[in-house]
């Protein structure tokens, strides 16, 4: 479990996923991700998530609001790599009610903390789709830097998708996270 001031990152668990699926039916949540956002997609996908944690290939969280305690949308830490020491934050998603509020800083400063200074990662990467201009902006605003397109990398449930590569490295924590830091607080600051 990882915990900041507004949120708390646990482990996915069985028990979760039909309420998640239930309260993810936002299609704006799915506009730009590789499954439809039906609840039986959600429902398959957080399965999914589970059986390649089981694998040790994958590491899903539910994203909790400590205000609420609800689920407000899930991440996962994807393409393990221990030989390498490298992976990819992603399936970062949130109920549209938390966009634009500093949930997602906080949660990625939580999540590269881990990385960086527990995992000693020496680079993690972020993926989006070439067309999601709204996840390229917060990519780019915790500070990553972009790597360049893949073309026709993966197919989408309504067709080809072309992705944008972000990532950050060992050497550009220390100076990333004094940013990220600062995003946070300056978001927390407004928020009061």
């Amino acid at each position: 479990m990882l915990e900041s001031r507004r949120i708390l990152l646990v482990p996915l668990v069985e028990q979760e996923i039909d309420q998640i699926a239930a309260s993810s039916l936002d299609e704006r949540i799915w506009t730009h991700l590789p499954i439809s956002g039906s609840e039986a997609d959600i429902r398959t996908a957080l399965h999914e998530a589970l059986r390649a944690r089981a694998q040790q290939t994958q590491y899903p969280f539910s994203i909790i609001d400590k205000q609420t305690g609800h689920t407000i949308g899930t991440t996962r830490l994807l393409k393990l790599d221990q030989a390498n020491r490298t992976l990819e934050i992603g399936w970062t998603w949130y109920l549209p009610a938390y966009w634009g509020t500093g949930y997602n800083e906080e949660c990625k400063l939580l999540l590269l903390n881990y990385c960086f200074d527990d995992l000693k990662t020496i680079r993690v990467a972020f993926i989006a789709g070439e067309k999601n201009l709204h996840s390229r902006k917060a990519i780019e605003r915790l500070g990553a830097k972009f790597e360049g397109i893949f073309r026709n990398v993966a197919i989408r449930h309504d067709g080809k998708r072309s992705s944008a590569c972000y990532s950050i490295i060992d050497d550009e924590w220390p100076e990333t996270k004094v940013h990220l830091e600062n995003l946070v607080h300056s978001k927390l600051t407004s928020s009061r």
